[in-house]
């Protein structure tokens, strides 16, 4: 993708759709479908991350409604990928600089053999969750990494304080019993966590799972604001940040050192320092880390200037 492309779409002033899109699917020749995936997306102007793997496919994605919508049809032409979920937004400019596609062993990593084509718990649309949550007999469990519920969950949720998505099959054996737990329910940001998550506890004997279908952003598009049991803001995994109801934009900024997401309040630390440090990883940063971080600092906003903010 030139950068003259670039410029010419940035003249034509086209809003940007942001699409998170992920599907399971037993798809052995994965590892074939990186480059015609890749020239097909360059092509387009497509940003941002696809994850592929045997299990199938996980990323965000930025384009015009054009290129993303061809995308979209070019996945689920292939029968495997026919009800592939995907969340959609729209942003001013690209939340990504570049486009990245990647192999992997697995689209989100739990490290542990499960089959959500095979067994997954029951699915909640986004208009039946706060019912379901409500109920005093359901145990509600944020599948979340701890800084991503640290700016916002479900008004009840239960935290894991998981740092990875790998740490969930320990909490499950450390904290929970499927005789005392009976009924669980599950979200995550797109759904695929709470999905694999959901598989991976029917597997080890917990019979009433459910999980919020599309994950919180499906849930903050549908629901309206004054109906939500959603506290705060959703962590995304792109330049923005965090959206909030109705998937605007939300207030919260990362911290470049340690990748938390910050609140306005968090700004106003004197250990915070645009691009560098905040006050949970100010005492921890050795000085080659803050001067490599200063010099990320500094080609980040180099390749924003060259792109011309697209």
């Amino acid at each position: 993708m030139s950068e003259a492309w670039i410029q010419a779409r940035q003249a034509a002033d086209e809003p940007v759709v942001v699409a998170a899109l992920y599907h399971f699917a037993d798809w052995p020749e994965f590892t074939e479908q990186k480059a015609p995936l890749t020239e097909f997306c360059l092509a387009q102007g497509i940003r941002g991350t696809l994850l592929l793997a045997h299990e199938g496919i996980n990323g965000t994605v930025s384009g015009t409604r054009e290129a993303i919508d061809a995308l979209l049809a070019r996945l689920r032409s292939d029968a495997r990928f026919a009800d592939l979920e995907h969340k959609e937004s729209v942003a001013e400019r690209h939340p990504f600089l570049r486009l990245k596609i990647k192999l992997k062993r697995e689209i989100v990593t739990l490290g542990q053999p499960v089959d959500p084509t095979a067994l997954v718990g029951t699915y909640v649309k986004p208009q039946d969750w706060n019912a379901l949550i409500s109920d005093p007999s359901v145990l509600v469990i944020d599948t979340r990494n701890d800084y991503e519920v640290a700016i916002g969950s479900f008004a009840g949720a239960v935290d894991p304080k998981t740092a990875h998505f790998s740490d969930f099959p320990d909490y499950v054996a450390s904290q929970l019993d499927p005789e005392k737990h009976t009924r669980v329910a599950m979200f995550c940001t797109g759904g695929i966590r709470c999905e694999k998550a959901s598989s991976y506890m029917r597997q080890h004997g917990f019979d009433e799972v459910y999980h919020l279908q599309g994950g919180i952003l499906k849930y903050l598009e549908e629901v309206p604001e004054q109906d939500s049991l959603w506290q705060g803001e959703c962590f995304v995994f792109d330049e923005r940040v965090a959206v909030k109801h109705g998937l605007e934009p939300g207030e919260a900024t990362l911290c470049y050192g340690c990748r938390r997401a910050l609140m306005p309040v968090d700004l106003a630390s004197p250990l915070y320092e645009y691009g560098i440090s905040c006050a949970h990883c100010h005492d921890s940063l050795s000085d080659d880390q803050r001067a490599r971080f200063a010099e990320r600092r500094l080609q980040l906003a180099l390749a924003t200037k060259r792109l011309g903010g697209a």
